[in-house]
């Protein structure tokens, strides 16, 4: 619609100029405050068209119809009082067909040209012929000839500048359908993922609880306990149960299943030093090295699903180099910046391009490469992005960026409540 705003102002401002020359440079009377009459109607349209676009945004095949219908009766009225059909500019009727056919659905587009059609044989019976002064009588031909080249020129302009426009509006529509629909199925996904997590998460813990009392039995069973080493293979075997547990747990509350738990409140640095110290502690053997230069410290509500994705990376770069492991958090004006590297072999081209899609992944594990589908995912429902690449020295960089109104206190608390 708003590219049709625009055409008709070009439209009126052609009028005008059209006028003006076969008025006052040949000579030849016009039935001026009639042609007015039309061209203001043309500016009416236009400013209510404006403010129908800013009250209701949404236009459908009917709406465009009518506004293409309108710009056709303002044209059949001109070409009535200026000669009708022996007036070059009735090739304009064209433009409207063209448009009505990139614009709107079949049934519409065949209307439009249904009643161009109509307008046009109309013209060639009933008209307000032009009178021609005397000096232009012999010349009439040639005028008509000049007449149908300008109008060419000025159709095949319109047709490059508004055709491209409009052509390039409905493949970045096409485009952004595609984009939806592509984020609509990745949350569908993680939907499913996120129902097996929640129901394998119920199913296991009676089995690790049946496992935590039966330990608990040999604990106390004297024999058992003077053998030193069966006893710490025990109490290691409690601990790892205990490890499970606390997976299940955080599993659950990721899914939405925490036990009456409001979201806590802590400060960015709190939060990323909780984060950073539960890592260590899951993987001893790993040489973590953490830097922020965040700059003022901010109370934020913790996010579980955050914290996890973190991790996931935390996780990814372990697995491609357990010996360093570098992780930085800066400020960049209204974003929190980490960015996560690693001296492995980097990520394999077809990841780079692929970032974010379900199940690529460099470790040829079955149902692998769902981490940073989810950091990708769950990233971008706060507003964020992830960005990845391989260093020139070797090694890979994960770069994760999130707006701090996802997660400042007044912005995140206004979400729960």
């Amino acid at each position: 619609m708003l590219q049709l705003i625009q055409l008709r102002w070009i439209a009126v401002i052609g009028q005008v100029v059209t006028i003006g020359v076969v008025e006052f440079g040949f000579g030849i009377r016009l039935p001026l405050q009639l042609m007015a009459l039309v061209l203001a109607t043309l500016v009416l349209l236009n400013i209510l068209s404006l403010l129908r676009l800013r009250f209701r945004g949404s236009v459908g095949n009917a709406g465009l119809f009518v506004a293409l219908a309108f710009d056709v009766a303002a044209l059949t009225a001109q070409l009535y009082l200026s000669g009708g059909a022996t007036n070059p500019f009735i090739s304009l009727y064209l433009l409207q067909v063209t448009l009505a056919a990139i614009l709107l659905e079949v049934r519409w587009a065949w209307g439009m040209a249904a009643i161009t059609s109509a307008c046009c044989l109309g013209l060639t019976l009933t008209y307000q012929p032009l009178e021609l002064p005397d000096h232009l009588s012999g010349d009439l031909f040639r005028l008509h000839l000049q007449g149908i080249v300008v109008c060419f020129v000025l159709v095949a302009a319109l047709l490059v500048v508004f055709v491209t426009r409009i052509s390039g509006n409905l493949r970045a529509q096409d485009a952004n359908l595609a984009a939806m629909r592509q984020q609509a199925a990745e949350e569908d996904h993680i939907v499913r993922m996120g129902l097996l997590a929640s129901g394998a998460a119920h199913e296991l813990g009676t089995p690790l609880s049946t496992v935590s009392v039966i330990l608990g039995d040999w604990q106390r069973v004297p024999a058992l306990q003077a053998i030193p080493d069966v006893a710490q293979d025990v109490e290691d075997m409690q601990a790892a149960i205990r490890r499970c547990k606390a997976i299940l747990t955080g599993i659950l509350l990721s899914a939405g299943e925490a036990r009456g738990e409001a979201p806590a409140v802590t400060t960015l640095y709190a939060f990323m030093e909780d984060l950073i110290g539960h890592w260590r502690l899951s993987r001893p053997a790993a040489r973590l090295t953490y830097d922020s230069s965040f700059g003022e410290d901010v109370s934020i509500v913790a996010d579980p699903a955050l914290k996890q994705v973190i991790a996931n990376v935390l996780d990814n770069a372990y697995e491609a180099s357990p010996s360093h492991i570098r992780m930085t958090a800066v400020r960049d004006a209204e974003d929190l910046v980490l960015t996560v590297s690693d001296d492995g072999p980097g990520f394999v081209p077809d990841m780079l391009a692929q970032l974010g899609k379900p199940y690529q992944s460099s470790k040829g594990k079955q149902g692998g490469g769902l981490g940073l589908f989810l950091v990708v995912n769950v990233l971008r429902k706060l507003g964020g992005g992830v960005t990845a690449r391989n260093r020139p020295d070797g090694g890979a960089t994960v770069t994760l960026r999130l707006p701090l109104s996802a997660l400042l206190i007044q912005k995140a608390s206004t979400h729960v409540s």
